[in-house]
């Protein structure tokens, strides 16, 4: 497996976990802070672009200059490492350091950009990043620090049905570094049974995408609400309780979505939705409107608080 860092990391803020689900950006930190993981947070970093660039409003050379911006930042910062909470700024992130590195005319361009802006500082040297060895989702540094994470479990969970969801841009974009499989990936499965609680692990719409797909929700909102759908029927019928997320856009289709469907499909759909960090943060004693932040989500995660505070007593 690759070396993953707990060190020199530039926490990479995400536009829809500050906006949508801040409570991911603070349990990743409580978790992080109690682990030992080292990393710091630059407010000048922008967006990676990913939500224009994928509904084909930032081309590949305006995300790539963004990028080479955030990337200088880290160096400003002397971390090394970027972590990101969201599939989709690792996603964007890898590939531009890979068009930075491997194709010498783009790199040369974006390079003018910032010369002719009388900004040479923020110039990128080849090679200065690699894509396998620098940029992580938050995933990954937890799971490099699972058995670390798991003495200061004292929160049960086991009595639940917990379901996982991966996210495509961290399971089908970049394969080669993908942790815990990518045609059944259980990377996600494998930091919650650390925790020392189970996941159903298969189900028969576990590799398939949230439906959201960027702008689809937007314009082709009957397509994008078959698939979120078929997954929560799935999950129906698979009595899930909870359903783990390791991206803030997937996290936003279904729980946004699920009471819409509720009524559009008149079934009842009873599904929790949490992040990792989220559920780890809850599962070591972070506080859950402070730290975890569940007063942000549309479907209500005090009943599951109450039920686990029940089955504890």
């Amino acid at each position: 497996m690759k070396s993953i860092p707990d060190k020199n990391i530039l926490l990479f803020k995400s536009c829809l976990v500050s906006t949508e689900y801040p409570g991911i950006e603070s349990s990743t930190k409580y978790i992080f802070d109690k682990v030992g993981v080292e990393y710091v947070i630059d407010h000048d970093q922008s967006c990676c672009t990913g939500l224009g660039h994928y509904s084909d409003v930032f081309n590949q050379t305006s995300t790539t200059l963004i990028a080479t911006r955030n990337f200088h930042l880290a160096k400003k910062n002397n971390a090394k490492n970027i972590t990101v909470m969201c599939a989709t700024c690792y996603a964007i992130n890898k590939k531009s350091v890979k068009l930075l590195n491997n194709n010498d005319q783009f790199r040369e361009k974006i390079n003018a950009v910032f010369e002719d802006s009388s900004m040479e500082e923020m110039k990128y040297e080849k090679e200065s990043f690699n894509p396998s060895d620098n940029i992580f989702h938050v995933v990954e540094v937890l799971f490099n620090k699972k058995d670390e994470i798991n003495k200061y479990v004292n929160m049960d969970f086991s009595n639940f049905r917990i379901a996982t969801h991966h996210a495509c841009h961290y399971c089908k974009v970049h394969y080669e570094d993908t942790i815990g499989g990518f045609r059944n990936p259980r990377i996600l499965d494998e930091l919650v049974e650390s925790l020392g609680f189970n996941t159903i692990d298969w189900y028969n719409t576990k590799r398939n995408t949230c439906g959201a797909g960027f702008r689809q929700r937007f314009v082709n909102k009957p397509i994008s609400m078959k698939v979120t759908g078929d997954k929560l029927l799935e999950l129906n019928k698979e009595n899930v309780d909870i359903l783990i997320h390791m991206c803030p856009n997937c996290q936003m289709q279904f729980d946004r979505y699920q009471p819409y469907l509720s009524k559009e499909l008149g079934v009842d759909f009873n599904v929790f939705h949490l992040n990792i960090t989220q559920l780890i943060a809850l599962a070591i004693g972070g506080d859950p409107y402070k730290t975890v932040g569940i007063q942000t989500h549309t479907v209500s995660i005090e009943p599951l608080i109450r039920r686990i505070l029940d089955i504890e007593v």
